[in-house]
């Protein structure tokens, strides 16, 4: 499959498509309900203690206006479209991560629903079980707040593929809870292709 990458990317898509065999119907239920160990709480803290903005904004704007077409379909508020964008955009990059990867994720995760919540108690865009913000000292964090949403699933995702020496699929696994199948990481990306990707 040939996609057309954007400027600015971090993972080469043929990696994130290499492997990927088995498919599976089932949808997304939440984020990994796995308990966080010391090293994941400073992740996770020094993720939400940051607060740096755009470093090359031209950029920012021309992705910015590109995927506020893309996403119109699923957030009709312009407003919230764009927070939800300006967010992703910085989250990602400050995680290292491509931010049409985490458009991907909330689309399968939520369907950019921030009041989204699982069957399993998780919860918002990028569905983060609650427990989260006790581990880490935060529980008067609210993870309907689309920048706590967005901020902690591109910290717990990026110490995942840290985890797992760079390989996304089993991250996104892990991410999901379902490490060892490939069902939700085919769906996520069959979702950047098709729609973060697509030119």
């Amino acid at each position: 499959m040939k996609v057309k990458r954007q400027r600015r990317t971090f993972l080469p898509l043929s990696a994130l498509l290499g492997g990927l065999i088995f498919v599976h119907l089932s949808t997304a239920t939440a984020a990994t309900q796995e308990r966080p160990d010391e090293e994941m709480r400073r992740t996770l803290i020094k993720a939400i203690e940051s607060s740096d903005s755009f470093k090359d904004r031209f950029d920012a704007e021309v992705w910015l206006t590109d995927m506020s077409q893309r996403l119109e379909k699923r957030v009709k508020d312009p407003q919230e479209r764009l927070i939800i964008l300006k967010t992703v955009h910085h989250e990602a990059l400050s995680a290292e991560l491509e931010p049409e990867l985490v458009l991907a994720i909330i689309d399968v995760e939520s369907r950019y629903d921030r009041f989204a919540i699982s069957s399993a108690g998780a919860q918002g865009l990028m569905q983060i079980m609650p427990f989260w913000l006790h581990e880490i000292g935060h529980p008067q964090d609210n993870l309907f707040v689309i920048g706590t949403n967005i901020r902690f699933g591109c910290a717990i995702l990026k110490y995942y593929l840290t985890m797992e020496k760079g390989n996304l699929a089993r991250a996104l696994a892990r991410y999901n809870g379902s490490l060892g199948q490939y069902w939700y990481p085919k769906l996520v990306f069959n979702a950047l292709s098709d729609r973060w990707y697509k030119q």
